[in-house]
């Protein structure tokens, strides 16, 4: 198994595309309750592939991530050899940025000595979709990239 195994809410939500994904190999519903009584190893692989097949789809569609902190956000540009990121650090301890408050302090205090902004660019270290799957396991979540493009249109100008 390349990523992890989806959740069983995951399945529950995807049951047609895995009922459609069953019949790519033919294999209809008393075929598949069948497997799992039987030779449960091999409904395992079946839920292994199926889970992969989907994290592939959804890393390969990925362009923009984001992770939040009590002190830090994390903005990343996920491209095709290279990631940038945009890693704003609040130097306010009393400050939250998972807040609404935290976040409204940071655009009026973004460009003073309260806030360090780090911008970075760096070839992936492993295959794209499997350095994107690292920052979603650290806790990443996609993005529409609008907070990405956002700040970087401010940095920029």
């Amino acid at each position: 198994m390349k990523y992890k195994r989806l959740t069983k809410e995951q399945f529950e939500e995807l049951h047609v595309e895995f009922s459609n994904f069953l019949a790519t190999q033919s294999i209809d519903r008393s075929e598949w309750d069948d497997i799992k009584k039987n030779e449960p190893q091999v409904a395992e692989q079946e839920l292994d592939v199926f889970s992969d097949l989907i994290w592939e789809g959804v890393l390969k569609n990925t362009h923009y991530l984001e992770h939040f902190s009590k002190s830090h956000i994390f903005l990343f540009h996920c491209q095709e050899k290279y990631i940038q990121s945009i890693v704003l650090k609040s130097l306010n301890d009393d400050v939250d940025l998972m807040k609404k408050e935290g976040l409204h302090w940071l655009s009026e205090n973004m460009f003073t000595d309260h806030v360090e902004i780090h911008l970075g660019k760096k070839e992936y270290e492993s295959e794209r979709n499997t350095s994107i799957f690292d920052l979603i396991s650290q806790g990443a979540i996609l993005s529409d990239g609008q907070l990405y493009l956002q700040i970087n249109g401010i940095i920029q100008s």
